[in-house]
């Protein structure tokens, strides 16, 4: 016991340093970076530019579905930043409503699924652009807040999925339909549905179509002068395909697409 107690007496001194060497370090840490945000603002005002690249990933929520997408840039003057984008997500028709479908009885239980009540296909999109981005207003501080205004355009590549429904046939036996003329009667009736079908079933079906896209956002980046990139963007989209994509049986079939949006994106300067 006396040795455990000489022992803890003997190295807590040592503790205490090296704690306070650590506190003493990040402080360290904080002023080298203070004074590394002084000398980006006093190079900015002079003209130089204090970053060359950067690198952001977004989660878009669009007024008819949600996406992700990723940014690159590359700095040409302290306001303006050439950038290309890709971008993938799906659309949904504004009348898609989920219902519950039939039980499924399994032993002396049932399970119960839902589905998009009339749904005939899946809208998937890849798209791709290149613009530019434009600094409209700065705060010049190290929390500054930098506002830009973002505009390009580019190409895109719709993609229709045919949506299976599990349905009981005329022999009460579970089997995946998609939208016909010939399954128009149990397609669009809910007492023969239980639910819809695996996401994967109808992929070596997909019908790909071409179209091209364009946008407008305002993007408010937070840190202006930090290596981290923290933005959130707003803006309008536009696309529009060569054919007309259908998603509902009963919907308006369109080949052009106008949605607003908004994005949270993060990523990296350089």
């Amino acid at each position: 016991m006396k040795k455990i107690l000489f022992s803890f007496i003997l190295l807590l001194p040592i503790a205490l340093l090296a704690q306070n060497k650590a506190k003493l370090t990040s402080k360290e840490k904080k002023a080298q970076r203070n004074e590394k945000i002084k000398r980006l603002i006093a190079q900015e005002e002079e003209g130089a530019l204090i970053f060359y690249k950067q690198s952001a990933f977004g989660l878009k929520l669009n007024t008819d579905g949600f996406s992700m997408s990723l940014e690159k840039g590359k700095y040409k003057t302290l306001t303006t930043t050439n950038h290309w984008w890709v971008e993938i997500g799906e659309r949904k028709d504004p009348k898609q409503i989920r219902i519950t479908g039939a039980a499924v009885q399994i032993g002396y239980g049932a399970i119960v699924n839902t589905f998009s009540y009339g749904k005939m296909n899946n809208f998937f999109y890849l798209k791709g652009g290149v613009g530019k981005q434009k600094m409209i207003g700065s705060k010049a501080s190290k929390n500054g807040i930098t506002v830009s205004a973002l505009y390009g355009a580019g190409i895109s590549i719709g993609m229709l999925k045919p949506y299976y429904l599990e349905t009981y046939n005329d022999r009460n036996v579970l089997t995946d339909i998609k939208y016909s003329a010939a399954t128009d009667s149990i397609f669009l009736n809910p007492n023969y549905i239980t639910g819809a079908s695996g996401i994967f079933k109808g992929l070596n079906e997909m019908t790909y179509v071409p179209g091209l896209n364009a946008r407008a956002a305002l993007r408010f980046d937070y840190g202006h002068y930090n290596d981290v990139l923290s933005a959130i963007q707003i803006g309008v989209n536009a696309e529009y395909y060569t054919r007309k994509m259908p998603i509902m049986v009963y919907g308006i079939d369109r080949q052009l697409f106008i949605q607003a949006y908004v994005a949270i994106e993060f990523g990296k300067r350089k």
